[in-house]
């Protein structure tokens, strides 16, 4: 059983700097993406950053140089350092691990989410 363990968030101003940290338990760790998504307040779940097993990372336009993403393969951890928040990134964040499993699909796995609240 895959586990997603979150730890930072919190409340902040705008301009500060906020890190995340994702440590995933259970999975293949052979063909996987893992990163990180936020829900804003009544709005849809979007993608903030992910990277994959190839070392590939993707943002999202919104974020692209504020936000960076780390991936510690050896210990299957993923980091979102967040810098210059704004309050447009109030949002509760949550980890994700999809492992492509050869022959079978991909298996999504997602963190209980840590709220992140940027005041203006």
């Amino acid at each position: 059983q895959v586990q997603l363990v979150e730890s930072g968030g919190g409340l902040v101003q705008a301009g500060d700097s906020l890190r995340l940290s994702c440590a995933a338990s259970g999975g293949t760790f052979s063909r996987y993406v893992m990163g990180w998504y936020r829900q804003p307040p009544g709005k849809l779940r979007e993608l903030v950053a992910t990277t994959n097993s190839g070392g590939f990372t993707n943002y999202a336009d919104s974020v692209k140089g504020r936000f960076t993403l780390s991936r510690d393969a050896a210990k299957n951890t993923v980091d979102l350092q967040m810098n210059n928040l704004k309050p447009e990134d109030t949002a509760v964040y949550y980890c994700k691990y999809a492992d492509h499993i050869v022959g079978k699909g991909e298996y999504d796995y997602w963190g209980q989410g840590t709220q992140v609240t940027v005041s203006s």
